[in-house]
């Protein structure tokens, strides 16, 4: 007997399959894309009661129609034959809706269970429900569950051993029999769907379903075999309507003697919803609460940060102590300023990161992310994203690291990928920390309209990479409002939330310190100078070369330097010019820290550089790479190189662009 079973876990966004999925596979999954498509793939694996178990988390969607790749990809695993079974999650607290991927589900062969989560929500609720008769309407297994809570998975855990040493198909007759004796375009379209008999797992029950739906890759199947299929299809109006309202009209009749429930008004909403889902008030609450968690997830970030910044502090007495033990200086000062400041910067953004993730993870646990997502659904639609994107833009302006971690509760690969890169476009916090001091020192009271300027080339900016960008992650015809039940409060899981902050740390530290090191050590290397002096460096050279270029996009060779250390840390912009300018320290000690600015840079600086040039560099710096810690976060929720460096190439582009325009321009009236 095979002991090694493939399962997958189907669900609409919210009913639980992260939590379940970690639970089960705890440190043993893996992200990348399936073959093909810009759509994430994760899976893992986990062994009990002497099976192993390779599980599949499938995409969040609202049901298995070709709307989107995620969904495609989704029904073409499921019927691809690889799988033993698929666990379909429900929402225990709203199974009127969460019932729906169900009811679509019916008619395909693979062996299905039901798995009903926040069970420990539908009891608050008042709701019970009889999960056994549930499982005997649907003739395949059934099982409740608390997702967090991993000490009661044992009856999921039999569940799910019964189910795949006995699978069995889920039995679809009752809902069919619903939509024949809806109308005669049923019968008609099972008719037409019989023609394509060679189509796997499809039965030609959920086939006349999809093709009255007018599912665009089921029609376009159906028309290869029959012209008339082509023809009824486009002659079909209000098709989705009509099954989904067949669909609704099946849960009813499953849940009528299964499920009962307090004679409260069902879907009312609180004094704070009403408010929190109004037209007037539901953004301001969404941002002021966004805000209040970014300033949270600070505190909770700032004594890891804390320790990182001691590590960096250790760099010249560790290259001390290394030198004294005959250690070249050039190994030392290798170890101490690379190796060490790499691994601080990586503890720096993990703390960072785990405050994101516990503080928001706390907003989204409670049920208050949902409403976020519905009040801003119809701006992000402006961009092609949906509602779930606002958070991450949002936080991006306190840091980018934050915003591309952020992503995480956006479901479409997609999308999550789009709103990245859009992050990248909004100055963080570091970047209010330098250019705010540059354009004082130019233009003094002037330096108002310069920080508007900057906003207002961040909106253009914003706009037109949607639009380039959009194209491949966000096409048009792919794009629709987001659609959602609005989960219900409750208390959240906080040891289910810590484990999950914790181990999604550990995921990005795999990951971003291998970059931050790549990254750091090629920086090390080009600015390294056995005789201290800066002219002794590669970037040096490098800059002096190519100046007759940079001086097109308005900036000198110094200016030109500070701009590349401004892709490792934009805090490194001041502390590079005042090494350039001033010749104290080195371009790498500059950019780790290790040498700071001197008191009066804004003067060397602006008594050094004209004022288009400084409008110039202050652009360029602003919207370039953020800094190497948000290219290594960037690389952790994209699972892509390829995607990483693309979005890395079209910021040092742009970056370069709007330097030229904006030098050019300011040449005229400065």
């Amino acid at each position: 007997m095979n002991k090694e079973k493939r399962i997958a876990l189907l669900g609409q966004p919210n009913s639980g399959k992260s939590t379940i999925f970690n639970a089960l596979t705890g440190s043993h999954q893996h992200v990348g894309n399936w073959p093909g498509k810009t759509v994430e793939k994760k899976e893992g694996r986990f062994s009990h009661d002497g099976i192993d178990y390779i599980v599949a988390d499938l995409p969040g969607a609202y049901s298995l129609s070709a709307n989107s790749d995620e969904e495609i990809v989704t029904r073409d695993y499921i019927v691809s034959g690889q799988l033993d079974l698929v666990c379909i999650l429900a929402d225990a607290s709203q199974l009127e809706r969460s019932l729906f991927m169900l009811a679509d589900y019916a008619g395909l062969g693979t062996p299905a269970m039901l798995v009903l989560t926040m069970m420990d929500v539908a009891e608050q609720q008042g709701k019970k429900i009889d999960v056994e008769k549930l499982s005997e309407k649907l003739g395949i297994p059934a099982v409740g569950i608390v997702a967090p809570d991993r000490k009661a998975y044992g009856p999921f855990y039999a569940a799910l051993k019964n189910a795949v040493e006995k699978p069995r198909s889920m039995d679809g007759k009752a809902l069919f029999d619903i939509m024949r004796e809806s109308g005669e375009s049923f019968s008609e379209a099972k008719a037409l769907a019989g023609a394509a008999k060679d189509s796997g797992k499809y039965s030609e029950d959920w086939l006349a379903a999809k093709l009255i739906e007018g599912d665009k890759v089921v029609c376009a199947m159906l028309a290869k075999k029959s012209a008339e299929a082509k023809s009824f299809s486009e002659a079909q109006k209000n098709g989705s309507l009509y099954t989904s309202d067949c669909k609704f009209r099946w849960i009813e009749a499953l849940l009528k003697d299964s499920t009962s429930k307090p004679g409260t008004a069902a879907g009312s909403l609180s004094k704070f919803d009403k408010a929190a889902l109004s037209r007037r008030w539901g953004k301001l609450i969404a941002i002021g609460i966004i805000l209040l968690g970014l300033a949270g997830s600070m505190v909770v970030a700032m004594p890891v940060m804390g320790l990182a910044m001691g590590l960096l502090q250790l760099s010249k007495p560790i290259a001390g102590f290394l030198a004294s033990f005959g250690m070249p200086s050039w190994l030392s000062g290798f170890v101490s300023g690379t190796l060490l400041t790499g691994l601080g910067w990586t503890l720096s953004m993990l703390g960072f990161v785990f405050g994101i993730n516990l503080v928001f993870g706390l907003i989204e646990e409670v049920g208050y992310m949902a409403r976020v997502s519905y009040a801003f659904d119809n701006t992000m639609g402006i961009l092609g994203l949906q509602g779930k994107s606002i958070m991450p833009l949002l936080i991006g302006f306190g840091c980018t690291i934050g915003g591309a971690a952020g992503t995480r509760v956006i479901d479409s690969w997609g999308q999550r990928i789009l709103t990245i890169v859009l992050v990248w476009a909004v100055p963080c916090g570091a970047t209010f920390a330098v250019i705010p001091t540059l354009a004082a020192a130019f233009f003094g009271w002037g330096s108002i309209v310069v920080m508007l300027l900057l906003f207002a080339i961040m909106f253009i900016h914003i706009n037109i990479t949607a639009r380039i960008f959009g194209k491949k992650l966000s096409p048009e015809a792919e794009r629709t409002g987001i659609i959602m039940e609005l989960p219900p409060y409750h208390k959240p899981r906080w040891g289910a939330l810590l484990r999950q902050t914790l181990n999604r740390v550990w995921s990005v530290f795999k990951k971003a310190f291998s970059v931050v090191i790549i990254i750091a050590s090629i920086f090390w290397l080009l600015s390294y100078s056995r005789s201290g002096n800066i002219s002794d460096s590669v970037l040096y050279k490098i800059g002096i070369a190519i100046e007759p270029v940079t001086r097109l996009f308005g900036m000198s060779w110094q200016t030109f330097m500070a701009f590349v250390s401004s892709m490792v840390s934009k805090e490194a912009v001041l502390g590079v010019m005042s090494a350039l300018l001033t010749g104290t320290g080195t371009i790498f000690e500059s950019t780790i820290g290790a040498v700071k600015a001197d008191a009066d840079i804004g003067h060397i600086i602006a008594s050094s550089i004209s004022r288009p040039e400084a409008l110039a560099f202050m652009v360029a710096v602003t919207f370039n790479v953020p800094c190497i810690m948000a290219v290594a976060s960037t690389y952790q929720e994209t699972h892509s190189v390829k995607w990483t460096l693309r979005i890395i190439a079209y910021y040092i582009a742009t970056a370069l662009v709007l330097s030229f325009i904006t030098f050019h321009i300011a040449g005229l009236f400065l």
